[in-house]
């Protein structure tokens, strides 16, 4: 090969490189981070913390009530909650004053009203849906409303006990949420205007409390959703359901065995489904086609209630289930299922990951610890205890440009952990 077509074949590549950076840029900024998995991307981050925590850049408070998580842009910082009925979005800088708080709709007000939502971020669009189905697309600088859809008004939604608890999804151009009820079940919204561009049939359930994941499987891409009792695999082209798995079973009075909340882990053609209550785990193997799936799996161990999982090179790590307020932390390996370890860290509660060390969250006394991501052992190298904010730690920390964010309750906290 000559040197000019070698720096041309190398300019070309940079550039296609350059352009898959660009256009998954804004999709970073979303629920449970750039692949909704709990892997964060930030490198460069401490391995271990000083006795007293990692260095304290802000704790703010005012940014209303909620569970949902925090996401960050270069300069900026979003996040929900609710104050009295209304939800609030609020935009921070990344010294945590508040820019602007705009409401985008009525919250839930029946079980855990507190906002749910974690802001989506695309380019100079922050995308939230309500408690009550009401989906609104704010300019990121300004917190003006671009548009806004009422889902449960012109989709006729079916909610659960809990409301809506959906982080908005994009694909390409569409907007994707999921209604659920007698019209619809998951839909396709332009994400410029909020105008359909495709509708799925309805299979006349009401909606879960899942936020759904988009995947590359036999090079196209399928939107998994979830309903209140099954897993569903959508053409995310034409939103034709294409495969459903039976996962959650009601009882005699037609309330939940078990909740669908964490959304699924997707690789090499398998997806792991979990939901706590001591219900099975499932690993399913998704067909070639993309059209049906079979159990590979089932584990009756690492049932993860509503904390989410995260797979790093071959091995999940979480916390399980073993009562309604306890749970132990648990590493399985991905391709057999085997459990390699269990571990006694305080209780259960919200994980994420990063440049090879897991951070974990116990839901009830606020301690968050740093361990390394390794098969053989849990092994605690740092900790601290957040002593901001009310109410259980349930919200799923998360990682930008160096700051772990962590919101608790009315407070959303920042800490400094880049080398």
């Amino acid at each position: 090969m000559s040197g000019k077509n070698f720096r041309t074949e190398v300019f070309i590549a940079g550039m296609m490189i350059m352009t898959s950076f660009m256009a998954i840029q804004g999709q970073e900024a979303q629920w449970n981070g750039p692949g909704r998995n709990g892997v964060f991307t930030d490198t460069l981050l401490l391995k271990e913390w000083p006795a007293e925590g990692p260095v304290l850049l802000f704790a703010t408070p005012g940014i209303g009530k909620g569970y949902s998580s925090a996401v960050a842009t270069r300069d900026r910082i979003y996040a929900t909650g609710i104050r009295d009925t209304l939800e609030y979005l609020t935009c921070l800088d990344h010294k945590g004053n508040i820019q602007w708080q705009q409401s985008y709709g009525r919250c839930w007000i029946k079980s855990y009203p507190d906002a749910r939502c974690t802001p989506t971020i695309d380019e100079e669009r922050v995308y939230v849906l309500s408690g009550m189905d009401n989906l609104v697309c704010f300019h990121a600088v300004t917190g003006t409303v671009i548009w806004s859809v009422d889902i449960h008004k012109e989709y006729n939604s079916s909610w659960d006990m809990f409301g809506v608890s959906e982080a908005i999804l994009l694909v390409d151009d569409k907007v994707i949420v999921t209604p659920a009820g007698e019209t619809t079940t998951v839909i396709a919204l332009d994400k410029m205007t909020g105008k359909l561009v495709w509708q799925s049939e309805s299979l006349h359930a009401h909606r879960s409390n899942m936020s759904p994941i988009v995947i590359n499987h036999a090079g196209k891409k399928y939107i998994v959703a979830s309903v209140q009792t099954h897993m569903l695999g959508v053409d995310a082209s034409d939103g034709k359901i294409l495969w459903s798995y039976h996962y959650n079973f009601l009882d005699k009075d037609g309330n939940n065995a078990t909740i669908f909340t964490n959304s699924p882990i997707y690789r090499d053609s398998c997806l792991w489904i979990s939901n706590g209550w001591d219900v099975k785990s499932v690993m399913l193997q998704i067909a070639p086609d993309g059209k049906s799936v079979s159990e590979k799996f089932i584990d009756h161990t690492f049932d993860n209630q509503n904390h989410g999982v995260v797979l790093i090179d071959s091995f999940l790590y979480g916390s399980n289930f073993t009562g309604r307020t306890t749970g132990k932390w648990v590493c399985m390996n991905w391709n057999t299922g085997e459990i390699v370890w269990i571990s006694d860290f305080q209780n259960k509660g919200p994980i994420l990951a990063a440049n090879g060390m897991l951070y974990c969250c116990d839901e009830k006394s606020g301690i968050i610890s740093l361990v390394k991501a390794d098969p053989r052992e849990c092994k605690i190298t740092s900790s601290f205890k957040l002593n901001k904010g009310t109410g259980p730690y349930w919200s799923h920390p998360s990682i930008y440009f160096g700051m772990l964010l962590v919101r608790h309750g009315d407070f959303l906290v920042a800490y400094q952990i880049r080398e």
